[in-house]
């Protein structure tokens, strides 16, 4: 296997037992790099070092990453016009942001006998985000859900 030290020269290709005898001189571990190399790859170091900076880059490049991209708004088929204005502008808001958005109008009890309501919501929202949003799935009913996807133009 090719072993480099602790400092990061190569010291060369050395049997297994060799490098782990010089890593225990060190007083510390061998750790196998690159595995799939031919000779895998080992370097002279503190495993728990070793494993804390790797935890440190995992967690680095997940910081940077955006999450879901997926955001929901729910309605009830009896919405009050100024609850539907300002849940508008709160699509609007992740529309702006780049988010998808699921526009669920859920039903309860007897509700869903007047399906046409939820329909006529659905058809509003639709008109009133024309201009910044189109449809990605439209209006579907799922037992007592009325589910609707919107991404930005």
């Amino acid at each position: 296997m090719r072993v480099i030290d602790s400092m990061g020269v190569q010291v060369g290709i050395r049997p297994t037992l060799e490098a782990l005898k010089m890593a225990q001189d060190q007083g510390m571990d061998l750790v196998e790099i690159a595995g799939q190399a031919n000779p895998p790859v080992c370097k002279i170091i503190e495993f728990d070092k070793f494993k804390y900076e790797q935890i440190r880059k995992w967690k680095e490049t997940h910081r940077k990453q955006k999450s879901g991209g997926l955001k929901e708004v729910r309605f009830r088929p009896s919405v009050h016009t100024h609850d539907l204005d300002t849940k508008l502008k709160r699509i609007e808001e992740f529309l702006s942001e780049k988010d998808k958005v699921r526009i669920t109008v859920f039903f309860r009890g007897r509700e869903i006998v007047h399906k046409e309501n939820g329909d006529r919501l659905i058809k509003i929202i639709k008109e009133r985000l024309n201009d910044k949003a189109k449809v990605d799935k439209e209006p579907l009913l799922e037992g007592k859900r009325l589910i609707m996807v919107l991404s930005p133009k």
